[in-house]
This record gives structure tokens, C-alpha cells and sequence, in this order.
């Protein structure tokens, strides 16, 4: 009996080797359109399944890639739950192209991704890819700066499951659990995945609800491939994007301002739900098709719906601007009031591959349509018992975006490798209605938006790579184009009535790369050069928006060097740094006056970018200090970046150095492994913010300039802990 359990057992292995391999080349075909490899002359780091999950479950998607070259984060709420940014190479989250199974992530009208949306991602990734700089041709929004390529886990041979508890500073608590049925007989596979985290926040009012579900029903027989996955977020979060008046910041820096007003008796008091709500539902259908070991064809339908609202509490507003009768009484009052919005986005891409020992093709197409509509519900009037007032404001955006690209890789020797990368974009956009200030000085026909505008871009990538032994040397140039976001349009339409015009940026990257047993080094030198270069002003909209204007000419130039070094089994090392200029060759400031009825041009010559350090660093040891046991320090550079364009040393963000400790112990059991683990971050207890904005206004009789300031304090020592089983 024992024996034929034991041929049996020995039968099915193959078979199941055969489908784990089948399965992840199939999947990878999903992501490959996007995705660079290793003698693809772009610069890039890869993230994988196991160093992802060795993050601090806290963390976002942007803080657990905070160690990578060129990448700043910060946390609007001072941890890691909640409202999170990042920057590459000081490009902001609406000019990086994110991805998830090849369909991008990116807000059609904002081009932001809002990680807190998609809590706990980093659970359900087998891997990210960061590109940097221009990269390879994605679907969506133009890759202005960066890239992030994520794919979802791949189905193993067999059932697994893992469940994680974990908690920590500032009544953080976070719980997970998933289950995959591994490959099933017939070629069927389902895995789930839940997840539920909460906190209070470092600052007033950065409290976060949060949940998150991952499913996939899949299909893989023979050179076919179906799968059907469902991604969903759900987040209640206070409001938090105000951040902390740099004079405050100094006397409580946990202070938050939103939703402050005084009771009847004069007694401060906060408003408790003055929070960002918002659910959004990802629904992806996957065929993919092997014709033989060389050509893969690859189909995804994407459908996501998004719904949410901002809820504030408001003193002293005049409630004419609300849409109210003039002769309504009282008519200034403190409110309670929503800006909602919903939205529909609809994708549909296919791409075809051909692979051989000396030629890679891939070309795909990709089209996709979304509407969204934003409107405003008030839901009390301090002074009136009842009333019926439609929404406010209410306006629609539609957009429509057709891209085809096709990529070649040819490789006449073993040691060289020619690429070429031909992307066509058409983009549609129409704007129309009202915003929610535009009852504020009379209902005037400017203030009706009735925007339609169609782009085309052409955007063309080369480069060679030349590799031996364990050495790479590449350099390639590239050219992108990237379209206005919602938010510039409809700003400057009420401001100045400018044309904002679409950036263009010309990409040139270098590097060397070796690879050794014990040793690795690379060296990226990279000059992007812009041409009309949207860049904030520094000041926000009423929804936290950074307003921006095009800049004729500027330019982010640098080097990035990485090493990594294992002298000992137990021991290895990890460092990178990135030196950089980040400069607009002549800079021109609009001012408004303490009204904003009339701007004032500024002039200030050549000045470096707003939030954009010219030093970036990073260093990191890891021991093994016994069995299944790993210590991990690192510490973190980011020089002195500004709150504006004008280099004004008032509105400076000083350089900080943070550093983190973690530690984790592996247990194995007759059945799975249990895991602990325990993060420390900010380790030395340092009390920095990371990142800020401004506002000023301009004095025409003076001449003086008024400036003030909010900035993002980052939380001091805290503690994560997590446990975790899986089989």
C-alpha cells in the first residue's frame, strides 16, 4: 500500500511541475506587454513575492518600496495606514503610470492612484516592477517620470492558506487571511483573500477603516488560460490633506484643524466625521493563449466602478453659495455638507508576443472609456430646521483613450541586444458643468465648463544593451507626451482662462550593471528633459488638488548608483543613492491678491522643482543570526527639498535621515510554518515632516508677498507587530 502510495506520489509530481510552470508562464504573459527584462536597456528594480511580504503590514504599497533608488514616500497621517504618496526621481504619483495585470490604475481625470483605496496590496502581489523614467509602452496614462507594473500572485500546484494577525502604535490593528485550492483536476483554481485594518492615526483626525477582498476563479488547460478576478477596496479615513500649519507644527504637531468650530457656549469642538469615504470594485476577465513555445496572445477586459464622497463641517459660509435664495435668513451659517462623486471605467486590451532565441516581438492595443460625475449634497444648515436644495454643483467628465504600441527586441549576438518601442496615443476628453465655486461671486457663463479636447501623441523608445559574463552595459532615449489631468484644466478655467497645454519630455538613460557572486554594482546616469512641464504652484484646491501650470523648459538630470554586497552567508549588505538637478530654466510665479480675483507674475530665473531632493540615499544590513531567524537595519537620506518652485529657504523642507529596524523568527510545523515578526520604525525617534504645500497672496500696493504653509508630520518611534501561519 505504501509503495503505490509512493508511485502514486511520484506520478503526480511531474504533472503538478508541469503545471506550476505552465501557469506562471501563461499568467506572466498578462504582464510581460508592460514589463521589462533583463537585457531591456531601461532602468529598473524588481520587487518580489517574499521581500513584499516582509514589510510592515502598516505600509502601503508606496511605503514598502520606500528602500528603492530615487523613491521619497510620506504618510498624510503620519503612519502608514491612510493617505500615502510617493515620488521617483521627483515625479509625483499623477506622473507615474501604474498597472495591475496590465490594466492601469491611474484616475482617468486626476492620474493619481489613491493607495489608500487599495488597502493592503502588497499581500496579493507576486511581484512589482519600478521603472524609471519613461520605460517601456503601458496602457493609460503616460509614464511621465515612472512606472509601477504589479501582477497579482500566480496559483501554485497546490492548496495553500495563510492567516496574520497584527498590531501595534496608535491603535493600529490589521487582519488578514487567504486560501488558494491550488490546481484542481480538470484545470480549475480559486483563491481568496480578505483584509481588515483600522487606526487612530498619528495626527488628530487621521483615523482609517479599511477593508479589502482579492478573488480569482481561474481555468488553465493546455496552452489555454481563463481568469476571472475581482479586487475590492473600501476605506473611511479622516481627512487629513490639510496637514498642519508650519506654526502649529512647532507647537502641537499632532494637531489637525479639520472640521474645528465652536459649539453654542464658544467651546472648540472637532467635527467627527469629517472624513474621505470611498469603494471601489475592479472586475478583470483574462484569456490568454499559447500557440506552440514561441507565439502568446493575451485578452483582459477591465470594469471598475468607484463611488465616494468628502464630508466636511464648515463655519461662516455663505449659504447663497449653496444655491440658496439671497433673501434666505440666516445668510451666513456653519453647514455640514458632501462632495461626491461616482465614476465608470471601462478597458479592453490584447496583445500578441513572439519570442525566439534571437528576436522578442510583442505589439498590443489597448481602449478604454470612462465617465465620471462629481456633485455636491448639503446635508445641514446651522439655523434652519428644513429645506430642499438640489445638489449645488454638479458637473461630468468623459474620457476616452486608444493607444497600439509595438516592441522589438533583436539580438544579432549573444552579448547585444537592439530595442525599439513605437507607441501611439488618441485621448479624448470633455468637461462640462459647474464646480462648487461657482455660485461664490454670481452664477457668471465663464464659470460653466464646456471643455473638448482631442490629443495624439507619438511616442518612440530605442536603445541597445550589450552584457558578458556577469557585466551590462545599455543606453537608450525615448520621448513622451502625457495629457493634463482634470483638476489642471478646470482650475485654470477659473483662474486665468489659460491654455494648458500637454508635456512633452525626452528621456536619455546610461548605465552599467555587474553581477557577481558576492558582489553587485550598477551606475544609471539619466538626463529627462521637459517641454511644457506641468508643475505645481503649491497651492490645493478645496479637495486637497495641487493646482498647476506649464513651465516652458526644465529638467531633472542625475545619477543613481546601487551596490550590494554578501561577504558571508549570514551577512549581506544594500545601499543606493541617487545625486540629481532639478531645475525650471526660468520661473514665473501667478500670485493671486488676498481676493484671488487678480493674479501678479512673479519672476524668480532659474530655480529648482518643488519637492524634489537633490540627494537621495539609502543603506541596509541584514543578518541571520541564527536558524530561521533574520535582522534587518536601514536608514534613509532625503535632502532639502522646497514647498514651491521659488527655492525660498522660508518654505524649505530640511533634509531627514530616518532609520528602521525589523526582526522575524520562522518556526516550522508537521504542517506549515508560523512566523513572527516586529518592525520599529523611525528608530532614533526623529521629529521631521516630509512634505507640505503653500499658499500666498500678493499685496499690489506693497508689493509684498503673504505666505503661509501645511506640512505632513511623520510619526515618531512606533511598533509593529505581526504573526502569521501559513501552509
Amino acid at each position: 500500500m505504501k509503495k503505490s502510495l509512493l508511485l502514486a506520489a511520484l506520478a503526480v509530481l511531474p504533472f503538478c511541475a508541469i503545471a506550476q510552470e505552465k501557469t506562471e508562464r501563461l499568467d506572466s504573459v498578462v504582464v510581460s506587454a508592460s514589463r521589462a527584462n533583463a537585457f531591456t536597456p531601461v532602468t529598473f528594480s524588481t520587487v518580489g513575492k517574499d521581500r513584499l511580504g516582509a514589510s510592515d503590514p502598516s505600509h502601503s504599497l508606496p511605503m514598502a518600496l520606500n528602500l528603492l533608488p530615487s523613491v521619497v514616500t510620506y504618510n498624510e497621517g503620519g503612519t502608514g495606514l491612510g493617505n500615502s504618496a510617493m515620488t521617483i526621481r521627483g515625479s509625483k504619483g499623477s506622473q507615474i503610470n501604474i498597472t495591475l495585470n496590465g490594466i492601469t490604475l491611474n484616475d482617468a481625470e486626476s492620474q493619481e492612484v489613491f493607495w489608500v483605496n487599495i488597502p493592503s496590496l502588497t499581500s496579493l502581489l507576486s511581484g512589482v516592477q519600478v521603472q524609471r523614467g519613461l520605460g517601456t509602452s503601458a496602457s493609460g496614462a503616460g509614464a511621465f517620470g515612472a512606472s509601477i507594473n504589479m501582477n497579482t500572485a500566480f496559483v501554485g500546484a497546490d492548496p495553500t492558506g495563510k492567516v496574520e494577525l497584527s498590531g501595534g502604535s496608535y491603535g493600529t490593528v490589521i487582519g488578514s487571511g487567504a486560501f488558494s485550492t491550488g490546481l484542481l483536476p480538470g484545470g480549475w483554481y480559486f483563491n481568496i483573500a480578505g483584509n481588515w485594518g483600522r487606526t487612530d492615526g498619528y495626527i488628530r483626525n487621521a483615523k482609517v477603516n479599511s477593508q479589502s477582498v482579492f478573488a480569482v476563479l481561474g481555468w488553465l488547460r493546455g496552452p489555454r488560460s481563463l481568469r476571472l478576478t475581482y479586487l475590492m477596496g473600501n476605506q473611511k479615513s479622516g481627512i487629513t490633506w490639510d496637514g498642519i500649519d508650519l506654526e502649529q507644527y512647532y507647537v502641537d504637531r499632532r494637531y489637525n484643524g479639520a472640521g474645528k468650530y465652536k459649539d453654542d457656549e464658544g467651546n472648540v469642538c472637532y467635527y467627527d466625521n469629517q472624513t474621505d469615504n470611498y469603494a471601489q470594485h475592479h472586475l478583470q476577465l483574462n484569456y490568454t493563449r499559447a500557440f506552440g513555445e514561441r507565439l502568446f496572445w493575451s485578452n483582459t477586459f477591465n470594469y471598475t466602478r468607484g463611488d465616494g464622497y468628502d464630508e466636511y463641517y464648515k463655519t461662516d459660509r455663505k449659504i447663497k453659495r449653496f444655491g440658496f435664495p439671497s433673501s434666505l435668513q440666516p445668510a451666513v451659517a456653519d453647514m455640514i455638507y458632501r462632495k461626491k462623486m461616482g465614476n465608470d471605467f471601462f478597458v479592453v486590451n490584447s496583445s500578441l508576443g513572439f519570442k525566439s532565441s534571437s528576436l522578442d516581438v510583442t505589439g498590443g492595443v489597448n481602449a478604454s472609456w470612462y465617465r465620471g460625475g462629481h456633485w455636491g449634497e448639503v446635508l445641514w444648515v446651522k439655523g434652519l430646521d428644513s429645506f430642499d436644495q438640489p445638489s449645488w454643483y454638479d458637473n461630468t467628465g468623459r474620457k476616452s483613450d486608444v493607444s497600439g504600441f509595438l516592441r522589438a527586441e533583436y539580438r544579432p549576438w549573444k552579448w547585444l541586444t537592439a530595442y525599439a518601442d513605437l507607441q501611439y496615443r488618441r485621448i479624448g476628453y470633455t468637461l462640462k458643468g459647474v464646480d462648487d465655486d461657482w455660485l461664490e461671486y454670481g452664477a457668471a457663463d465663464e464659470d460653466r465648463f464646456d471643455y473638448d479636447r482631442v490629443w495624439n501623441f507619438f511616442n518612440p523608445r530605442a536603445g541597445l544593451t550589450a552584457s558578458w559574463g556577469g557585466h551590462k552595459l545599455y543606453a537608450s532615449v525615448a520621448v513622451g507626451h502625457r495629457e493634463p489631468g482634470r483638476g489642471d484644466i478646470k482650475e485654470n478655467i477659473k483662474g486665468d482662462a489659460l491654455d494648458i497645454k500637454p508635456e512633452q519630455m525626452v528621456d536619455v538613460e546610461a548605465g552599467y550593471a555587474f553581477t557577481g557572486e558576492k558582489l553587485a554594482l550598477s551606475a544609471n546616469l539619466y538626463a529627462m528633459e521637459y517641454t511644457d512641464m506641468l508643475l505645481e504652484t503649491g497651492r490645493l484646491s478645496s479637495s486637497g488638488y495641487a493646482i498647476k501650470e506649464n513651465v516652458p523648459r526644465a529638467w531633472r538630470r542625475g545619477v543613481e548608483l546601487s551596490a550590494g554586497w554578501k561577504p558571508l552567508s549570514w551577512l549581506w549588505f544594500d545601499s543606493n543613492a541617487t545625486f540629481s538637478m532639478n531645475e525650471i530654466a526660468d520661473y514665473t510665479s501667478y500670485v493671486p491678491d488676498a481676493d484671488y480675483t487678480m493674479t501678479f507674475p512673479v519672476h524668480y530665473g532659474r530655480t529648482t522643482m518643488l519637492m524634489s531632493p537633490s540627494v537621495i540615499a539609502m543603506v541596509q544590513a541584514t543578518v541571520l543570526p541564527w536558524k530561521g531567524g533574520s535582522v534587518s537595519w536601514n536608514g534613509k537620506f532625503v535632502g532639502k527639498q522646497y514647498l514651491d518652485n521659488s527655492m525660498r529657504e522660508a518654505l524649505a523642507v530640511p533634509s531627514y535621515f530616518v532609520a528602521g529596524l525589523s526582526a522575524s523568527h520562522s518556526v516550522a510545523l508537521k504542517r506549515g510554518e508560523l512566523k513572527f515578526l516586529i518592525f520599529f520604525n523611525n528608530l532614533f525617534n526623529h521629529l521631521y515632516y516630509a512634505a507640505g504645500w503653500r499658499w500666498e497672496t500678493y499685496d499690489p500696493a506693497s508689493g509684498e508677498i503673504t505666505t503661509g504653509s501645511g506640512v505632513y508630520p511623520q510619526a515618531p518611534l512606533n511598533v509593529m507587530v505581526k504573526a502569521a501561519y501559513s501552509f
